[in-house]
């Protein structure tokens, strides 16, 4: 027995130093399978370098610098979901003791989180590696960006100029800046800051389109659509700036060349839900609207409503033309040729208020006529009394000041009273202007009686 106890001490030993043995085996081949994973992104054998990171996750699920090489190769192979999966596993749990390089760990868990518009995580890390990195001006910069993105311009301004006060040639921090700068109206201190940007990099393309965009607010439009045009080459940017060239061909009155821009910046669209694109579809819509090319535009407003019920006024767009559906002799009205609508405001006086055209005028939102009454006893000698008849087809109520201007006009002509007749209705203030005065208000609903009356 006193034999025995010396022997099982001696296995005691031999299996503690056999289980060390192994665990300090391991120890040293963890190392050098993780430095595989490396070596095989580097040769480009990414499914190799996934499954060798899987094997040592298996084995132990709290490996998280497993986790993060899993995540390493997942970013090397373009798999940027799975990546992101295994950065947020390694952020929640992970201690960063020098095994993770914590700074270029942050950086590319953010770039993910931009990548995937998840904003909020994305400041979250750029704002704490403007703590670890303080001297990098490009994290104050995106932190300046995704302030922007909340609305909250105010913070934004603030981390630009930290960008700027810690690398003076930060073209987008300079750029971003100015549209601060054009935000607060300071027109000239903005048109510096952007031209201090080209020069630094004229190859830098985004801020031509902050230079549109002061070119633009200065109603320079040919130099904002020239300005425009080189922003275009940067694919950031290219549909914002198809936006910003339509509406200043818009603000110009060319509403073919704003229809062809907005059309681009629809089919430049990556995302059927981003703001950019409902808003290139809204004002394609608007320039549809413009040229009478109404069911292309009740088509743009209905994609725009199946993906945001509450964008602008379009619910209330779709309502007010739903009539063209079933009533021909309106949609006729709005959407006849410019020569066909004289011919048909002609047979309307005609034939709904019993007016015989003497002279046709054409106006920018329609077509003006001035008629006489049609009597039976047309033969006698009397001197006929002169009424102003506006056929208006503007998509906008009619306001109390184009009353004032109508009454006006009608008096310096000699007519003893007016109508006015539109698709789109009167204000409140123009309706309460009318009253007791000799013009008589044809809206929506009379206009289409008096369509009817004339056989339209």
């Amino acid at each position: 027995m006193a034999t025995m106890i010396p022997l099982l001490i001696i296995l005691i030993l031999v299996a503690a130093i056999i289980v060390l043995g192994i665990l300090a085996l391991k120890s040293i081949m963890q190392p050098k399978k993780l430095d595989s994973i490396t070596k095989l992104i580097k040769q480009q054998k990414y499914t190799a370098a996934e499954r060798v990171a899987k094997s040592l996750i298996s084995k132990n699920p709290r490996n998280y610098l497993a986790h993060y090489y899993l995540g390493n190769a997942y970013l090397a192979d373009k798999k940027n979901e799975l990546a992101l999966m295994e950065f947020k596993l390694v952020n929640q749990n992970a201690i960063f003791n020098g095994d993770i390089p914590e700074k270029d760990f942050r950086k590319q868990i953010s770039q993910l989180f931009v990548k995937f518009n998840q904003t909020d995580d994305a400041l979250k890390e750029y704002l704490l590696l403007t703590k670890l990195d303080p001297s990098d001006a490009e994290n104050y910069y995106m932190c300046g960006k995704l302030y922007e993105q909340k609305g909250r311009s105010d913070l934004a301004t603030g981390f630009y100029q930290k960008a700027i006060q810690h690398n003076k040639k930060h073209v987008k921090a300079h750029s971003a800046y100015a549209l601060s700068l054009l935000r607060g109206k300071q027109y000239s201190d903005a048109k510096k800051e952007i031209d201090l940007a080209i020069s630094l990099s004229p190859d830098t393309y985004s801020s031509y389109y902050y230079l549109g965009k002061i070119y633009k607010e200065q109603k320079d439009y040919p130099n904002a659509i020239k300005a425009l045009e080189k922003a275009l080459r940067d694919p950031e940017f290219r549909q914002k700036a198809l936006l910003e060239r339509g509406s200043c061909y818009m603000m110009a009155n060319s509403i073919d060349n704003a229809l062809s821009e907005f059309d681009k910046a629809v089919r430049a669209s990556k995302d059927e839900n981003a703001q950019e694109t409902l808003y290139a579809r809204y004002f394609l819509a608007a320039c549809y609207e413009k040229t009478r090319n109404i069911d292309k535009a009740i088509e743009q407003w209905q994609i725009i409503y199946k993906r945001n019920h509450s964008f602008r006024d379009v619910g209330a767009k779709l309502s007010e033309y739903k009539d063209l559906q079933t009533n021909d002799s309106l949609k006729e009205y709005l959407t006849c040729s410019s020569t066909a609508f004289v011919d048909l405001c002609k047979t309307a006086a005609s034939g709904g208020l019993n007016m015989i055209s003497q002279k046709t005028e054409a106006q920018k939102w329609g077509v003006r006529l001035y008629a006489i009454e049609q009597k039976k006893d047309d033969w006698m000698n009397v001197r006929k009394q002169l009424y102003m008849i506006d056929f208006h087809r503007e998509t906008d109520p009619i306001e109390d000041v184009e009353i004032r201007t109508v009454l006006d006009t009608a008096k310096s002509k000699n007519c003893v009273k007016v109508f006015v007749c539109t698709s789109s209705g009167f204000t409140s203030a123009a309706v309460g202007f009318a009253e007791n005065r000799p013009i008589e208000l044809i809206g929506k609903e009379k206009l289409e009686q008096l369509l009817a009356k004339a056989g339209i």
